[in-house]
């Protein structure tokens, strides 16, 4: 049986572990599409699983990584046929399949995606579940009458992965994008990829009151908590806000006032359980406004497997911007 080295986590006798193991290749999960991945990359629920340090795995031993890009190298589905280019995010990998930290990866056919035309898979994964998440955002909330006329676009935790392609993101769709980041020395980054104004963290003027003056279009949250409470009093007639993270807090104490009395809309972003359809629409839009070279504003650096650890604990620690891309083999 053919060997390979994946990046594997165990939870047993020993406690909680992980590390670059020997796994024979008929051992890694079940599925009729087997990939021979090139990246996959570094997301918070990915440091999550990998430490311990939340309750992500379904069952153990699991290889992590809930991205992966590469090529197919066998199929019983005839959408996917040897050579072609591929990528898959979310669904059950890395929590309860074996993920993208491997060189190969054996899926469902329904989970995997057809590369989009002009999309490589070393920017797909500068993307992955991250700028899926973000562009998931952008059409939730156009779909429910978000447009650049109706104001700024508030992008909470904008250093971060989900955060950084959000501003690229909606700066590409001619929004004003004011990023909010407690990273005060990443603002002529943020301001590199498209935002019009930084805000310290800090320095944001938070409501405590149930309506406030109206200043946000429409808000990209990755933080919820406190920030994502204070941000609501101040979203316009119509305004809409995507919940996409809870790195400050998963409570939100708040008032019905401003949807009930201007119509702003709380639209949650839940990127690892989209239909294929939606999956397809987002995929389409990324590799259509964005490009290998603006992508490239976004890599915080490239690692090998070996690195993950390390990884891991600078992301729970706040101490990453962008993207980390990992290249499997």
């Amino acid at each position: 049986m053919q060997k390979i080295n994946a990046f594997r986590i165990h939870n047993d006798s020993e406690g909680y572990h992980s590390g670059l193991e020997e796994v024979g290749l008929g051992e890694i999960g079940a599925g009729g599409v087997l990939i021979e991945t090139l990246y996959s990359s570094v997301n918070y629920k990915d440091a999550l699983a990998g430490t311990g340090r939340g309750k992500i795995i379904r069952h153990f031993p699991l290889i992590g990584g809930i991205d992966c890009a590469g090529t197919v190298v066998e199929s019983d589905d005839p959408r996917y046929r040897p050579g072609d280019p591929v990528l898959a995010t979310g669904y059950g990998l890395g929590v309860s399949h074996d993920g993208g930290y491997s060189p190969y990866v054996r899926l469902p056919a329904d989970w995997v995606v057809a590369m989009p035309q002009g999309l490589a898979p070393r920017s797909a994964m500068l993307l992955g579940t991250a700028g899926f998440a973000a562009c998931l955002a952008s059409l939730r909330m156009e779909r429910n009458g978000q447009t650049p006329g109706l104001g700024p676009i508030a992008v909470t935790g904008a250093s971060g992965g989900v955060g950084s392609l959000a501003v690229l993101l909606f700066s590409r769709l001619g929004y004003e994008v004011v990023a909010v980041s407690g990273k005060p020395e990443r603002s002529a980054w943020l301001e590199r990829l498209g935002a019009a104004r930084v805000i310290d963290r800090e320095a944001l003027e938070l409501s405590d009151h149930p309506l406030d003056r109206s200043y946000w279009g429409g808000i990209v949250d990755n933080v919820g908590g406190e920030i994502l409470a204070g941000l609501l009093p101040q979203v316009d007639r119509g305004g809409n806000v995507a919940a996409i993270g809870l790195a400050a807090g998963h409570e939100l104490i708040t008032s019905v006032m401003p949807f009930i009395l201007r119509g702003v809309s709380l639209l949650g972003v839940n990127s690892a359980d989209s239909r294929h359809d939606t999956r397809l629409a987002v995929w389409e839009r990324l590799s259509s406004l964005l490009d290998a070279q603006s992508l490239d504003l976004v890599l915080n650096r490239e690692i090998g497997l070996d690195e993950l650890p390390a990884a891991f604990d600078e992301v729970l620690a706040g101490r990453v911007w962008g993207r980390i891309l990992v290249k499997t083999r």
